[in-house]
C-alpha cells in the first residue's frame, strides 16, 4: 500500500474544502425566502375583540412584514451604523471586520467582537446555525450565497424583518409597536438608535428588565452614526437628551400565560395558523387581577413570598375569564414564564370536600359527630399521627364544623371509612389527572393534599360544584362551542350541602375567628389549603357567576415564613371576588328539591332534648334528618350523697361514647361525678359493659428500629379505649405487667426487636375486663 505524501494530503484537504464551500454555494435558497412574510401570525383577542397578544408560530415570535419604505430612515442608517457599516462595499464577508476580530482575539487571547455582517446574520437566522465559532466558516459561505442572489436592499429587508428584538417581537414593526407604540416609519432618531442596539443581544439590552444598559446600548449606537457621518453632533446631543416613552408591556403583551398555553394547545384547538382568535378573557378584569396579584405580593415580600398564580372561570360557559401564571412575566430570577397554574404542587387541604362529597353520598349528614382525638393513619411508608393545623384536638365535632374549619383529623378518619381508592377514582373522574399513582403511594394522606395537582385541574373540579355536581372541560374560544361531553361528580342535593357549607360563616368562625379574609358580602363557598412546611398556599371558591383558585408560594419550592391559606391567598381570593362582583353582587346559591331543614342540638346533632344549652338550624338529604332526642346532654345532682331529695340541685353535664375518653381527660373535659353511684346500680341490673379496646398499636403493624437514633427516643405510644366507669388500667406486653395507670391511659413503651403481644386490663365494680390481644413486629 503506497503511504500519501503530507503535501499530498494537503491538496486532498484544500480540494474538499474547495468541494465543501462550492456545494454550499449552490445550496438552493429557502422557499420562503423571498416570501413577505416573518411567520404564521396569529392574533389573539378577548372576549370584546381587544388585543391581547400577535403570535408568530413558526419563528417564536411575533411580526409584521414590511418594506424599506416602510421604516424611518433613522433606523435604516443606525442597523448599518452599528452592525456592519461596509454593508454596500463586501459580498457578505467583511475582510477588514474579520482581520480586525483576529487581532483583538490574538492580544486578549478570547474573542472580544465579533465581525459578522448582515448578510452573515441573515444567513444564520435563515438557516438556523448556532452562535459558535466552528460555525462561521459555514455561515460565511451561506452570506455570499445570500449576496448572489439578492441584492442589497432585498437582504436589508429580510434582516429588518427577521431578526428578534426581544420580547417575543420579530421584525422591526413589531418592536416598534411594542416598544413605542408606533409603526417603525415614524421612529425618531433616538427610538431608532435604540432598536438598532438590541438585536446584538435582545436580552441583555432590554429596556424594560434593563433600561440603564440599554441606553448605554443606545448611546453606543449613536456615536457609531456620528462617526459614520450620518448625523451631527448637534443631532447626537438632542438624541442623547430625548427621554423615552416606553409603551408600558402590559397594553402589548396581555394575558401572556393565557396566550402560551393557547400556543401550545393549538392542535387541540384546532387554531388556524393565521388570523385573529376571539377567547374567552375579559381584558379588564386580567389586568386588574395581575394589579392586585403585583400589590399583594409586596405586602407579603418580608415572608419569603416571591410569586402567585390565578385562574377565574365563567360558572355558566366554564369559560376561561382570567389566567395569571405568575407575579411577573418578564422576571427571570423568579422563573416569572413559568405558568403555576400548570404547575404540579401538593394542595393541601383543597381536596377535603370531594371527601366530604363521598361521606354525605354514603348517608352521612352534616349533622354527624365525627371525633377529633388523637389518631395514627396508616400510610405505605408507615404509621403517622395525624394533627390539625392548630395542634389541638376538639373531641366529638359536627360534620359540618369539621369540613368549614378544615380539622385534619375527622378528614382521615372518615377517609378510612370510606377507603383510598373510592377518593382517588372520584378525583380522578373530577379531573385531577396528575394523581397518577396508586392509591397506596398516598395513603390517607390523599385527603390531605400529599398528592400533585395543578391549579387548573382544582379550579375546574370546584367549577363543577358551582355548577351542581356537573364537570365540564375549561372553554376557550368564544366562537366555539363547549366541548361536548359532561360528568356527574355527586347529585345536586349532596354538591349543595358541600356549597352551604363551604359558605357558613359561623361553622369556619371556631378556626378561623371573625373578620377572617373568606368573609364576604354575597355567598361565596371557599376553601383555603396550606402545603407541609408552608411550601404552597391556596384559596379556592366560588359564587353562583364564577368560581376562583389562587396560589401563593415561590416556583423554587423555598418555604414561606408561616403564610397560610387564610393570610396568603386568601386575602387574594377576597380581593379578587370583590374586583368580579363590583358592579352586582351574585344571586344566592339556588336550593335543589330533596333538601330539608331541621333545628338540632348544636353538639350532639341530634333533635334537641330537655337539657340541652343551644340548638342550631342544620340541612338535610330528605330522609336522613336525625328521629332521637339528644342523648349526650344528661342531669346530675350535685351533692356527694345521689339521693333525690328536695332541694338538691342538678347539673348537666356531656356524657360521650368511650372513645372520647383520653380527649376530655387531657382537655380537662368536666366529667360527672355525683350521681354517678345510682347510674352503675341502674347498670347492674342489665349489664352492658364493653371491654376496653386498643386503639393504638394496630394488630399486625410493623416496626424498624433506626439504628442511628438514641434508643430512649425510639418509642411507640399506646393508646386505650375504655367503658366510662373505669378509673383504673393495667397494660401488659408479653403476659407481663407493663406498668397501671389512669386517665387518659396513654403509655409510652421502648421498642426491642421480636415479636411483641399486647392486652390491657381495666377493673371494674363487675369484675375485669380484658382487650383482645394485639401483636406487632419490630425488626
Amino acid at each position: 500500500m503506497t503511504k500519501l505524501r503530507p503535501k499530498t494530503w494537503g491538496a486532498i484537504g484544500l480540494l474538499g474544502a474547495l468541494a465543501t464551500m462550492l456545494l454550499l454555494a449552490l445550496m438552493p435558497l429557502p422557499r420562503d425566502l423571498r416570501q413577505r412574510s416573518s411567520g404564521s401570525c396569529l392574533r389573539f383577542t378577548d372576549r370584546e375583540g381587544r388585543l391581547l397578544q400577535e403570535r408568530i408560530l413558526g419563528s417564536q415570535g411575533r411580526g409584521q412584514w414590511v418594506e424599506l419604505h416602510e421604516v424611518s430612515p433613522y433606523l435604516l442608517q443606525a442597523t448599518i451604523a452599528v452592525e456592519d457599516r461596509r454593508f454596500y462595499r463586501h459580498w457578505g464577508v467583511d475582510p477588514l471586520a474579520v482581520g480586525r476580530a483576529l487581532r483583538q482575539a490574538a492580544r486578549a487571547r478570547q474573542v472580544v467582537s465579533g465581525a459578522s455582517t448582515l448578510t452573515q446574520q441573515l444567513a444564520r437566522s435563515v438557516y438556523g446555525l448556532p452562535r459558535r465559532w466552528w460555525a462561521k466558516p459555514i455561515e460565511m459561505i451561506l452570506a455570499v450565497r445570500l449576496e448572489l442572489a439578492l441584492s442589497k436592499k432585498e437582504i436589508l429587508t429580510q434582516y429588518l424583518n427577521r431578526v428578534p428584538y426581544g420580547n417575543g417581537t420579530i421584525g422591526v414593526e413589531a418592536a416598534a409597536r411594542l416598544y413605542f407604540a408606533k409603526p417603525a416609519l415614524h421612529l425618531t432618531l433616538a427610538e431608532a438608535a435604540l432598536l438598532a442596539g438590541l438585536p446584538q443581544s435582545p436580552s441583555r439590552y432590554d429596556p424594560y428588565r434593563h433600561p440603564d444598559a440599554a441606553k448605554r446600548r443606545q448611546e453606543h449606537v449613536l456615536r457609531a452614526m456620528r462617526r459614520c457621518g450620518l448625523i451631527d453632533s448637534s443631532a447626537l446631543a438632542e438624541a442623547r437628551a430625548a427621554q423615552l416613552c416606553l409603551n408600558p408591556v402590559e397594553r402589548s403583551f396581555c394575558a401572556p400565560h393565557f396566550c402560551d398555553w393557547m400556543v401550545a394547545n393549538r392542535r387541540r384547538l384546532h387554531l388556524p395558523n393565521s388570523g385573529t382568535v376571539r377567547t374567552t378573557i375579559d381584558l379588564p378584569v386580567q389586568q386588574g387581577i395581575e394589579r392586585l396579584v403585583q400589590s399583594h405580593l409586596q405586602l407579603l415580600a418580608d415572608k419569603n413570598v416571591t410569586n402567585a398564580a390565578m385562574l377565574v372561570l365563567d360558572n355558566a360557559s366554564a369559560g376561561v375569564v382570567a389566567m395569571v401564571g405568575s407575579a411577573d412575566y418578564f422576571d427571570e430570577v423568579h422563573h416569572g414564564q413559568v405558568n403555576g397554574c400548570l404547575a404540579l404542587r401538593q394542595p393541601g387541604s383543597t381536596i377535603k370536600p370531594f371527601t366530604y362529597g363521598l361521606a354525605l353520598e354514603r348517608g352521612r349528614t352534616p349533622a354527624d359527630i365525627l371525633p377529633d382525638i388523637e389518631t395514627h393513619a396508616v400510610t405505605a411508608g408507615g404509621d403517622f399521627r395525624v394533627q390539625n393545623y392548630d395542634r389541638l384536638f376538639h373531641g366529638p365535632v359536627r360534620l359540618r364544623v369539621a369540613l368549614a374549619c378544615s380539622y385534619n383529623v375527622p378528614a382521615v378518619r372518615l377517609l378510612e371509612e370510606i377507603g383510598t381508592e373510592v377518593l382517588l377514582a372520584k378525583l380522578r373522574q373530577a379531573g385531577f389527572a396528575s394523581l397518577s399513582k396508586p392509591a397506596v403511594h398516598y395513603g390517607l394522606g390523599l385527603t390531605l393534599g400529599n398528592g400533585e395537582v395543578t391549579l387548573l385541574e382544582l379550579t375546574r373540579a370546584y367549577c363543577a360544584l358551582a355548577n351542581g355536581g356537573v364537570l365540564r372541560r375549561e372553554r376557550l374560544l368564544t366562537d366555539r362551542p363547549p366541548e361536548a361531553g359532561t360528568t356527574r361528580l355527586f347529585s345536586p342535593q349532596v354538591t349543595y350541602l358541600l356549597t352551604h357549607i363551604l359558605a357558613d360563616r359561623e361553622a369556619r368562625m371556631g378556626a378561623f375567628g371573625e373578620g377572617n379574609a373568606l368573609e364576604l358580602p354575597f355567598p361565596c363557598a371557599a376553601k383555603t389549603g396550606t402545603s407541609k412546611d408552608y411550601r404552597d398556599n391556596w384559596a379556592v371558591g366560588y359564587t353562583s357567576r364564577y368560581t376562583v383558585g389562587v396560589w401563593v408560594g415561590n416556583f423554587s419550592g423555598q418555604a414561606m415564613h408561616k403564610v397560610s391559606g387564610i393570610t396568603g391567598a386568601g386575602v387574594l381570593f377576597r380581593d379578587i371576588m370583590l374586583l368580579l362582583h363590583r358592579d352586582a353582587w351574585p344571586e344566592p346559591f339556588p336550593v335543589p328539591p330533596g333538601i330539608v331543614e331541621k333545628v338540632i342540638c348544636a353538639r350532639s346533632g341530634e333533635l334537641p332534648g330537655p337539657y340541652c344549652q343551644g340548638t342550631v338550624r342544620e340541612l338535610f338529604l330528605a330522609g336522613t334528618e336525625p328521629t332521637r332526642a339528644c342523648s349526650v346532654h344528661r342531669p346530675f345532682v350535685t351533692a356527694a350523697d345521689d339521693s333525690e331529695r328536695a332541694g338538691k340541685q342538678l347539673r348537666v353535664y356531656e356524657v360521650w361514647p368511650p372513645l372520647y375518653e383520653g380527649w376530655a381527660a387531657a382537655a380537662g373535659f368536666p366529667r360527672p361525678t355525683a350521681g354517678l353511684a345510682r347510674l352503675e346500680r341502674e347498670k347492674q341490673a342489665t349489664p352492658t359493659y364493653e371491654g376496653p379496646v386498643i386503639a393504638f398499636p394496630d394488630d399486625g403493624d410493623i416496626y424498624k428500629i433506626d439504628p442511628i437514633l438514641r434508643p430512649e427516643f425510639q418509642t411507640l405510644e399506646l393508646a386505650v379505649v375504655v367503658p366510662p366507669e373505669v378509673r383504673l388500667v393495667s397494660w401488659w406486653v408479653d403476659d407481663s405487667l407493663f406498668c397501671t395507670l389512669g386517665h387518659p391511659f396513654h403509655a409510652r413503651w421502648q421498642l426491642c426487636r421480636g415479636r411483641h403481644r399486647f392486652q390491657v386490663k381495666a377493673e371494674t365494680s363487675v369484675g375485669t375486663l380484658v382487650s383482645r390481644p394485639v401483636h406487632i413486629l419490630v425488626l
